[in-house]
């Protein structure tokens, strides 16, 4: 949950991310209006209802072993592009082959969003995804960005 509430951010007032979705909360898209305003406690409670679908995901679509890490680095990435971009995935593809090396490099592959039809590199998920893939690797939090 760490790498989540760092990379996504709380705000009580819904906004438009990079990609102009709109988001409140840490990260929380579902249903979300501009001009909507929710308080902490109400944040927590989206947090875990997407996080439950994150950690679902992953369970759902990895069928090699994980230990805590692993599984921890893979729902924040599940959580920020969804169950359908991660079951397309190359890094799925690849990590139920049994190729748990090639896990680091496949997350900092998604450092794109979409703005109107372009795809274009976010410098802020590309942090995320570095920050993912190092604790995927060796369960370390430490990441260049502070």
């Amino acid at each position: 949950m760490w790498l989540i509430k760092k990379y996504e951010g709380l705000r009580f007032e819904a906004y438009l991310d990079e990609a102009g979705v709109a988001t409140i909360g840490w990260g929380h898209t579902k249903n979300v209006n501009i001009g909507q305003t929710i308080d902490e406690f109400a944040a927590e409670v989206y947090l875990l209802e997407d996080l439950e679908e994150a950690q679902a995901t992953v369970k759902d679509l990895i069928e090699v072993p994980l230990v805590q890490n692993q599984f921890d680095a893979l729902v924040s990435f599940a959580f920020n592009f969804g169950r359908t971009k991660f079951s397309k995935s190359t890094l799925r593809k690849k990590l139920n082959a049994g190729d748990y090396e090639s896990v680091p490099h496949q997350l900092t592959r998604w450092r794109y969003i979409n703005i109107r039809g372009q795809y274009v590199a976010s410098k802020g998920l590309l942090n995320r995804r570095i920050a993912e893939a190092k604790f995927f690797k060796d369960g370390t939090l430490e990441t260049e960005d502070g």
